[in-house]
This record gives structure tokens, C-alpha cells and sequence, in this order.
């Protein structure tokens, strides 16, 4: 029998002022491997609001990675739409779809996909140089707190710096989406809370609607509102009615 999804509170009126941003209705998604078939997504609907920071919460194979990579375009579902503005993407060309990876979404990994022969600065140039109104590399570097270290290697960073540069280039091209999946997933308990607290900037300083996707309940504290995810479909939807600043989480 499928669990009841709760859902408490309501967005802020703000968001509501802003509208939804984007939207998926009824978004299933099967893998099939041999003969046995695996329902990663049953019928999941959910709403994001213009500069919201949404947590998506669960388990390995609960489904929100699969999610993630449908709202970034990196998945097509099986069943189901997603909307951007009212735009079907779910049915867009592959050079929309494309269109809408770099200019809409900016993404960011559990682990940095940094080219290692690069600097800081020019892993984010490689961003920079294809989006359209993109933000100078520097600026998004001194906006994660690496004004210092941008002519700096991967190699001559920490895993926590290594981070923050990948989130500077995820956010120099100005998307009006940030997916980040298990960004804290390879830190230690303090990095992680510093590129949490990077994360946090970048939503309320440059209102980039956020998601991040975690198995890790206590960075829930952070969201405005908080998804939660078991076996392919949504249990609980919730508001935080008195968010924590990422220096409050414990774990």
C-alpha cells in the first residue's frame, strides 16, 4: 500500500508573487536491465518557486537523483512533464534541451569534475565563455571566498576549495536554476558546512532557485522547504517556518 504524502505549511507569499519556475506533473521513470524492470520515479509532482531553496530528502534508491537529472534535462522521463515557465520540456528538441542545460541550470556534483590541468579560474572560463551574460570568473570566484586562490590547480586545493570552485562555475553563467547533488557527500563534518554556507550565499545574495538532494536529514534544517523521497515517490512535503543557517547544522 503506497504511504500517504504529508505535506505541511505553504510557501512564502513571495513565491507565490513570483509564480513556479518549474513544474513536473506526474513524472514517472523505468530502467529496464535484462528482464526485471525498476520503477525509479511513480508518478512525482512537485512545484518550485522562484528563489526558494528546496532540500529533496532520502535514501540511496529513493529516487532523487533520478529526479535531479530530469529537471536538469540529463533524464527523460518514462511518463510524466516538466515544465520551465510553462514551457514543456519534457517534448523540446534536443538543441532546446541543450539550450536550456547551459543557459537555465547550473549543476553541481558530489564529486568537482574540475580539469585538473586548469586553474580555478579557468575551469570556470570554460563556463563563461558559452553562456551568454555570464558573470566575470572572478567575481564568482570572490563570491565563494576564493579570490585568493583562483590561479591555484585542483591539485593545490582542499576538497572543500575544490568544491566551491565547482560551484562558482556552476553559478558564473547566471542560471536561474541551481542542482546540486550530495554536495557535501565526499567532505568532512566542517568543509561541508562551508560550502553549505556557500550554497546559502548564492541563493539569498543572486536568488537562484536552489535544490540539493541529500540522504543526510539534518542538512534539511537549511531549506525553505523540504521534499522528502522514499521508493520512487514523495512521502512528506514541508516548510520550514524557522530555517537554520548552515553554522547551526550538526550531524
Amino acid at each position: 500500500m503506497n504511504e500517504q504524502k504529508r505535506i505541511s505549511g505553504s510557501p512564502k507569499p513571495s513565491w507565490r508573487e513570483d509564480g513556479v519556475v518549474l513544474r513536473v506533473t506526474e513524472i514517472s521513470k523505468t530502467y529496464t536491465m535484462g528482464e526485471v524492470k525498476v520503477d525509479a520515479l511513480k508518478n512525482v509532482s512537485a512545484d518550485f518557486y522562484s528563489g526558494e531553496l528546496v532540500v529533496l530528502l532520502g535514501t540511496s534508491g529513493s529516487g532523487k537523483s533520478t529526479l535531479l537529472n530530469i529537471i536538469g534535462g540529463l533524464d527523460t522521463p518514462s511518463t510524466g512533464k516538466l515544465f520551465f515557465h510553462g514551457r514543456e520540456m519534457t517534448s523540446a528538441s534536443d538543441d532546446a534541451l541543450t539550450a536550456y542545460r547551459r543557459e537555465s541550470i547550473g549543476f553541481v556534483f558530489q564529486f568537482y569534475n574540475l580539469i585538473s590541468s586548469l586553474t580555478a579560474l579557468e575551469n570556470v572560463q570554460l563556463v563563461t565563455d558559452i553562456a551568454s551574460d555570464p558573470m566575470a570568473p572572478e567575481e564568482a570566484l570572490r563570491l565563494v571566498g576564493l579570490g585568493d586562490r583562483m590561479h591555484h590547480f585542483p591539485s593545490q586545493l582542499s576538497g572543500g576549495e575544490q568544491q566551491r570552485v565547482a560551484i562558482a562555475r556552476a553559478v558564473a553563467k547566471r542560471p536561474e536554476l541551481l542542482l546540486c547533488d550530495e554536495p557535501t557527500g565526499a567532505l568532512d563534518y566542517e568543509t561541508g558546512k562551508l560550502v553549505l554556507e556557500v550554497i546559502e550565499k548564492v541563493n539569498r545574495e543572486l536568488g537562484t532557485t536552489t535544490l540539493v538532494i541529500t540522504h543526510n536529514a539534518s542538512i534539511a534544517g537549511m531549506a525553505d522547504r523540504v521534499i522528502r523521497l522514499r521508493s520512487g515517490g514523495i512521502i512528506e512535503v514541508r516548510c520550514n517556518e524557522n530555517k537554520l543557517s548552515p553554522s547551526e547544522l550538526t550531524w
